[in-house]
């Protein structure tokens, strides 16, 4: 098994496939909502399904709540 890195990149490119529908429902909703990427969605929709299905590490709670409360995590302040 491969050992984690003590520190993790700030970003990291991921591809991924999914079904045109979906494609196409993120896409109208950002045409809807201009404060919005595709890269901030899929990291909010991210965050949210692993908050809420048990993770409870506090970078992922950040980002599950800034998803929440609309705020890119560039713009929150940190301790």
């Amino acid at each position: 098994m491969s050992q984690t890195p003590e520190t993790a990149p700030a970003t990291v490119s991921i591809e991924n496939q999914m079904p045109e529908d979906l494609f196409d429902a993120m896409r109208e909703f950002i045409r809807l909502h201009p404060q919005w990427d595709q890269y901030r969605l899929m990291q909010a929709a991210l965050a949210g399904f692993l908050f809420q299905h048990g993770c409870r590490e506090r970078s992922v709670a950040r980002h599950y709540l800034d998803g929440l409360f609309q705020r890119p995590a560039s713009q929150v302040l940190r301790p």
